[in-house]
């Protein structure tokens, strides 16, 4: 009969367990585990003690002790060796819920969790003290800090968060390794004394920091953002993280950039796929993997490219906001976060430059970075209603005392201006903060004198603004340093590159004419740097541009803004108030800059304004572009025409923003009205550059204006303005209208000669091959450039003519006004002169079409003018204007110019309206010259002191006190509002008319008039041959 086998004691169990457990023996020196230490000693002292060799829970401690302070060679490490612990713990626990007897399985239940207790704390003890019980056998991390090793906590929280995340490329990203025992991490993290905790936690941070220093979007930076979330989603780690002397960073040299590198979130925030400073570059380099040679990629391949840049980014993204998120929600660390991001704004506030110094302010990547977050923190009060808009406080600006807005360019007021209100209002506040106290003081005379020394100054630091107020204005100052300038970065790129290519093929050609070195040496270079900046500006487009959710969000942001905005002038009402407010003057430049700037990248993006509400942004615009006394800065309302320009469904390509113009009640009732305006406001600007500035801005504003032509009721307002204004605004429109035409028209005649003059001489081969090289690079330059003006300046006088076509076949009254209708004439006769005149052939083209040079066209519209103008001349003044151009009038032109629209299929009822207005004008010249013979001697008090001619209804100017005929200094007036003679300001109504001298004048005229009748003169003929410059009919090309 077999024996049964005895049964062990709880005693000799529990020892079994804990040796499981702990991986220690007493008794047994040769066991086959090398991982089992023999406690030679601890056994000693048990068995002096008198125990027998039997490991139990009140061992527990003493034994583990002893094994962490041993020297065993082949044992594990602390770290590892405590982790074990509680791992083969957890083993032990579970196998333990076989066992049948109760009493015996809550027995060893309770080993089991004092075991895994154990094995916490003195894990926890380990980390905050490493050479307690030995040093941790890592790799030393730090980059520019503290060398030491990495904590080893750190890849247990990596498997814990999940490291199955895969890079771009399919393979699986780094962070594996063991996975942490069930409920170890919770255990470890929980109910601890903070300051055993907090060492622990700052070498984390420090550590997941450095994991993704100069690591770029397509590195693997999931896992340390994974563990980042992780460890602030505990108060234990939220606590530890902005208690941290690296989370805002201190020093006398802290910078931006410097922020950015040494914070621990700074790094994480610097991931990014656009392209950093060499001295920070990023690895992998997104350009180079994804975008290199990308001419010769396929579409295919750049989409995909794009795809997964964007989706990697929004990881990104998601995870720094759940991050920000969670800190945000606890009121312990909410002041924390505010505070690092006021901070990182502040020390960047130079990125808001032109020139970006790259070592002292902080990467573009990590700006996009935070404006992508602080867009989805923005969400809550982003709402279709923006219901909470009112909870945005605008003195903020002047009293927050986080960011440095008041120094900013403000919309309106001055700098002084700003001070000024803030030192009135922060006197009026202290006032009433006396008054209070004081009638607090009567009422109770119990109030102490404490609170009686409130000034204006401590407002800026005891004022609590909503979180909404701190969100909104550091949003709006994040994507002004971060996207904005991101954006603009992408225009220069494309600007750069768009002048590289011009340079290139100018090298390109000159090699084709006389190969050298020197040149194939710098078409290397270009062809090289034109590699890098395509790169560079794919990697802006795949993480901007390319990203229509990112662009939406900002789009709704900015849509915040300028309603907003417009509540603090009263809501969407025209006209505005006389008087701008304050809180709207004072109101940073950038936050209107910005929302335009944004709308026109918005707009030249497929379907990126599909959904977005436009409305308040057409108001908002329509609103304030013509008005100078809200809106100082003339470029920026200039700007609010280019989103319009944008906005055309011609160049949208969206049917949704057609409703804009042809819908909407403000844009039908002011929108030809201010830009009326603005094109004549926008004549001085103040810079230097205003002359040439004039040109591209019109050039946007003419545009829409001929769009808006074809619309009937916009066409029915503007002429309706037309009759208003007729001596008003659109005066002043039509003569810098006229003015440009001139200008532009004869700058581009004088260039296309030296173009012909350049080409002949690069025709002539043999000659040509004989100059110097240099000299052949430049002129091969300067025959490029100046194609390029001719091209810019014809496009715009086309621009102009056709406007004066089509508003002269309706609106002819304020051509014909004494102080227009001969500025009027002269341009149209030098246009004709230059047109069917003598130099016709020397203005003649291989390609004119290459120089937007249409003269078939041009001369069709010139004519089309006068005959439009001579329709609606009922007093029968414009002949005698025409006549009386002594530059470039000259009878035969109408002839000339009649034969040529004959051969180039003109209306013939055009070109017959043309000739007999050629023959009045021929008829006013006669008239004129008689005129002028019959008054003979005219006295100079007679004459204008301007033109030299007679004066029919003299005005004297205030200031100078001179006397000048009223219809040439209102001509002068319409471009200057200066006294000519003394530049004291001069306007219209100021003139005084000089009664007594028009009496002598006219009686000067009557009585010289009277005594020709009475002599019968008639030598009209002979004088006008003298006057009349004549031209064969040779000279006229036919």
């Amino acid at each position: 009969m077999a024996t049964s086998k005895p049964q062990r004691s709880p005693a000799e169990i529990e020892d079994i367990i804990l040796r499981k457990i702990l991986h220690v023996t007493l008794t047994d020196s040769t066991t086959p585990d090398p991982r089992v230490v023999y406690l030679e000693m601890t056994a000693a002292e048990i068995l002096s003690e008198g125990r027998d060799l039997l490991l139990s829970r009140d061992l527990m401690e003493r034994v583990l002790i002893d094994r962490l302070s041993g020297t065993f060679p082949a044992a594990e490490q602390p770290f590892p060796y405590l982790v074990g612990c509680y791992r083969r713990a957890h083993d032990e626990s579970r196998k333990i819920q076989s066992m049948k007897d109760k009493n015996l399985r809550s027995e060893m239940e309770i080993v089991t969790r004092e075991a895994k207790r154990l094995a916490v704390s003195y894990c926890r003890i380990h980390l905050a003290n490493p050479d307690m019980f030995g040093s941790v056998d890592n790799k030393p991390i730090g980059v520019g800090m503290k060398k030491r090793s990495v904590s080893p906590l750190l890849p247990l929280i990596f498997s814990e968060v999940g490291s199955g995340s895969l890079d771009m490329f399919g393979g699986s990203s780094s962070g594996g390794g063991v996975q942490p025992p069930p409920g170890f991490l919770d255990e470890f993290f929980k109910d601890s004394d903070f300051d055993n905790l907090d060492v622990i936690l700052k070498e984390l941070y420090e550590d997941l920091r450095s994991t993704v220093i100069n690591v770029s979007v397509l590195g693997d930076f999931q896992p340390p953002l994974r563990a980042l979330k992780y460890l602030v989603s505990l108060p234990v780690g939220a606590k530890s993280l902005v208690s941290h002397e690296w989370w805002v960073p201190r020093g006398a040299y802290m910078n931006g950039r410097a922020m950015e590198l040494t914070s621990i979130l700074g790094p994480f925030f610097h991931i990014s796929a656009l392209p950093d400073n060499t001295l920070f570059k990023s690895q992998p380099d997104v350009g180079q993997q994804c975008f290199s040679q990308a001419s010769e990629r396929r579409p295919a391949d750049l989409l995909s490219s794009f795809s997964t840049i964007k989706n990697f980014m929004n990881i990104l993204y998601s995870g720094l906001h759940d991050v920000l998120m969670i800190l945000l929600k606890s009121t312990d660390t909410r002041e924390c976060v505010l505070q690092f991001l006021a901070e990182v704004i502040n020390a960047n506030a130079s990125r808001g430059h032109i020139q970006v110094d790259p070592v002292s302010c902080a990467s573009s990547g990590m700006f996009c970075n935070l404006s992508a977050v602080m867009l989805r923190l923005c969400e809550p009060f982003l709402d279709p209603h923006l219901t909470k808009r009112d909870k945005i406080d605008p003195k903020y600006v002047f009293y927050g005392h986080r960011l440095k807005l008041s120094d900013l360019t403000a919309l309106h007021a001055s700098s002084e201006e700003v001070s000024e209100w803030i030192n009135k209002d922060n006197t009026a506040k202290a006032t009433d903060t006396r008054n209070e106290n004081e009638s607090r003081l009567l009422q109770s005379k119990e109030a102490t004198s404490s609170s009686n020394n409130a000034t204006g100054q401590n407002a800026k630091s005891t004022t609590k603004y909503t979180f909404i107020s701190e969100c909104f204005f550091m949003t709006a100052r994040v994507l002004n340093l971060g996207l904005l300038k991101a954006l603009s970065d992408f225009k220069h790129l494309a600007q750069d590159i768009s002048r590289g290519e011009d340079n290139l093929a100018t090298l390109k050609a000159m090699r084709d004419q006389s190969p050298s070195p020197q040149l194939e040496l710098d078409i290397t270079r270009m062809e090289k740097e034109l590699e890098l900046y395509s790169q560079e500006k794919l990697c802006h487009e795949a993480q901007l541009l390319r990203d229509g959710d990112f662009i939406q969000r900002a789009l709704s942001f900015y849509r915040l803004v300028v309603v907003w905005l417009v509540g603090l002038v009263g809501g969407f009402k025209m006209p505005l108030p006389s008087t701008c407010p304050m809180e709207f003057s004072c109101m940073p430049e950038h936050f209107v800059e910005d929302a335009m700037e944004l709308l026109i990248f918005a707009s030249r993006i497929p379907k990126a304004l599909d959904g977005v509400q436009l409305d308040d942004f057409m108001n908002f615009i329509i609103m304030f572009m013509a008005s100078p006394e809200y809106v100082r800065n003339p470029y920026l309302r200039a700007k609010m025409v280019e989103v319009l320009n944008c906005w055309m469904p011609r160049s949208s390509g969206s049917s949704a923003t057609s409703t804009l113009f042809e819908g909407h009640q403000l844009s039908l009732e002011y929108l030809v009205r201010n830009l009326l305006k603005l094109y004549v406001d926008i004549e001085f600007t103040g810079s230097h550059t205003q002359f040439y500035d004039k040109f591209n801005i019109r050039h946007n504003i003419a545009e829409l204006l001929e769009y808006l032509w074809q619309v009937p009721s916009h066409r029915n307002a503007w002429r309706r303005i037309a009759k208003e204004e007729e001596k008003g605004v659109y005066l002043n429109f039509l003569n810098f209208l006229v003015n440009d035409s001139i200008y532009l028209l004869d700058e581009s005649l004088n260039k296309i000669l030296e173009i012909k003059k350049i080409e002949a001489e690069m025709s002539n081969t043999a000659e040509w091959e004989q100059r110097p090289a240099q000299e052949r690079q430049d002129r091969t330059r300067l025959f490029h450039s100046q194609e390029n003006i001719v091209r810019i300046d014809m496009k715009l006088a086309n621009e102009d003519v056709t406007m004066l076509a089509f508003t002269s076949e309706e609106i002819t009254a304020p051509f014909l006004l004494p102080e227009m209708v001969e500025r009027v004439a002269n341009m149209l006769n030098y246009f004709l002169l230059q047109l069917v005149g003598p130099q016709r052939k020397s203005l003649s083209l291989k390609d004119p079409e290459k120089y937007e040079f249409r003269p078939r066209q041009l001369l069709k519209q010139i004519v089309r003018i006068y005959v439009n103008l001579a329709r609606g001349d009922s007093e029968n003044i414009f002949p005698g204007a025409i006549s009386s151009d002594g530059r470039s009038y000259n009878e035969q032109l109408f002839n000339a110019g009649a034969d040529v629209l004959r051969r180039i299929g003109e209306d013939g009822r055009i070109i017959q309206e043309f000739m007999e207005l050629g023959t009045k004008a021929k008829a006013a010249a006669s008239e004129a010259m008689d005129a002028e013979a019959a008054l003979g001697e005219i006295p100079e008090e007679f004459l204008d002191p301007i033109q030299y001619t007679l004066m029919r209804d003299p005005v004297i100017l205030p200031s100078s006190k001179t006397t000048v005929d009223r219809a040439i200094i209102q001509r002068h007036l319409l471009s200057d509002n200066h006294d000519p003679f003394n530049r004291a300001h001069l306007t219209s109504d100021m003139l005084i008319p000089d009664v007594e001298l028009k009496a002598r004048i006219d009686e000067f005229v009557r009585s010289h008039q009277s005594k020709k009748r009475a002599s019968g003169e008639d030598g009209s003929s002979n004088k006008e041959k003298e006057r009349i410059q004549t031209t064969s009919s040779d000279m006229l090309i036919d």
